[in-house]
């Protein structure tokens, strides 16, 4: 992935500083990653996109933006774990509700989003 002329160290040093602000909720900043031609499917060596490590820590509105931009919802990282079973893992209601409204699938991954829902006693956050 080379994007403006990057090289491919500059390139690892950018998907690495938008990773983290995924995990610290930096929506506007990251926003601004992804609209300068940052993909916003882009994964770190564990599979993990910007919308799994927003999920998984609970960033809402840094989820909602990430969608808005095109962020594949069912995306899993290589251990097979979906966003939103990440966000039903840490408690994160808001953030299952967004991925919810996006349509992500409770039945993908390991375990599922309907397993950790099950699991954790969170069954409330997925009944229509």
């Amino acid at each position: 992935m080379s994007h403006g002329g990057l090289t491919p160290e500059q390139t690892e040093r950018v998907v690495a500083i938008a990773m983290n602000l995924a995990r610290a909720g930096e929506t506007a900043q990251l926003a601004e990653f992804v609209d300068h031609g940052l993909p916003v499917d882009v994964a770190d060596q564990g599979g993990n996109t910007l919308l799994m490590l927003a999920a998984y820590h609970g960033y809402a509105q840094t989820v909602r933006a990430l969608l808005d931009r095109g962020a594949n919802p069912d995306l899993r990282n290589e251990r097979d774990q979906a966003p939103i079973a990440g966000a039903l893992f840490k408690g994160a209601d808001e953030v299952v509700a967004v991925l919810r409204e996006a349509g992500a699938d409770l039945d993908a991954g390991t375990p599922t989003a309907r397993a950790a829902a099950t699991m954790f006693g969170r069954e409330h956050l997925l009944a229509d």
